[in-house]
């Protein structure tokens, strides 16, 4: 009968690796594992906690939790076969994220990111990809370029069939590549923290793109890439992502006029000898 620690094992190498990082992750684990014990690959401990996070992450990007969804951690410890230990840390973290809401004797929720925390995302966003894209300038080839204008045309064919949720996965492999050709995975590491906030707002926002302008824009950013020239690259980006925060200014901007329209003809109506028009 196998013992604890076998068991632990066959559990930790059944959990999904999930999000960026996880083939980093990966490659240490099995460089500390072949150091200390001859060839057995287990999973430190304090790595499912990482790993759950990442699991748990995808589910709320995925849709699978709603917004005020409630995630059950005595359940999510069942379902992976773990104890709740891991789960409670990879919740702490989720928390520090910004995407889940834990309450006293209630447990954690998913929590939607205010707009006021999406724009700031957003600006520290524009800035980590300007310098990403410097970066990537003399490290650029004719593959990556055709790589980066092959996910461009699907985003423009997306866009144009209204598959919304297929085009916010899509805008976020076009970013993502661009980042990861930067080299500086530093920079890498920050960038996929603010991944969250980036799907929340192509969520919120993407209803209203148009096939046109998601080629003109990604289009001017793949040839100042191509131009081998950092700082008209930088300013690409930067410009590219100031068009998608005005996207969302405009969208709330129209939200709050209906939603003081309704306010102000739910007032008329509730007066005596009113009606609205």
């Amino acid at each position: 009968m196998p013992g604890a620690a076998s068991r632990g094992r066959a559990r930790a190498q059944a959990m999904p690796e999930v999000g960026a990082g996880a083939t980093a992750r990966r490659s240490r684990a099995g460089s500390q594992a072949a150091a200390g014990d001859g060839g057995a690959r287990p999973v430190p401990a304090p790595m499912l906690g990482d790993q759950v996070r990442d699991l748990l992450l995808g589910r709320i990007l995925a849709g699978e939790f709603a917004p005020g969804a409630r995630i059950v951690e005595t359940r999510i410890a069942r379902e992976l076969g773990i104890s709740q230990g891991p789960v409670r840390e990879a919740l702490r973290d989720l928390t520090t994220l910004g995407l889940v809401q834990l309450e006293p004797y209630r447990g954690a929720r998913v929590r939607r990111p205010t707009t006021g925390e999406i724009q700031e995302a957003m600006g520290v966003r524009a800035e980590l990809e300007a310098m990403a894209a410097a970066e990537a300038c003399p490290r650029i080839t004719a593959a990556h370029l055709t790589e980066l204008r092959r996910i461009v045309s699907g985003m423009v064919e997306l866009a144009a069939a209204g598959d919304l949720e297929a085009y916010v996965r899509q805008n976020t492999e076009f970013h993502r590549t661009v980042v990861q050709l930067s080299g500086n995975r530093t920079l890498e590491r920050l960038w996929e923290m603010l991944v969250p906030f980036a799907r929340t707002y192509m969520t919120a926002a993407a209803s209203g793109l148009k096939a046109e302008r998601v080629h003109r824009s990604h289009a001017r950013v793949v040839g100042a890439l191509a131009s081998g020239d950092p700082q008209k690259a930088a300013a690409a980006m930067q410009e590219h992502l100031r068009e998608a925060q005005g996207l969302l200014g405009s969208r709330d901007v129209a939200e709050a006029g209906g939603a003081a329209d309704l306010a102000i003809k739910r007032a008329g109506a509730s007066q005596p000898g009113r009606r609205t028009r």
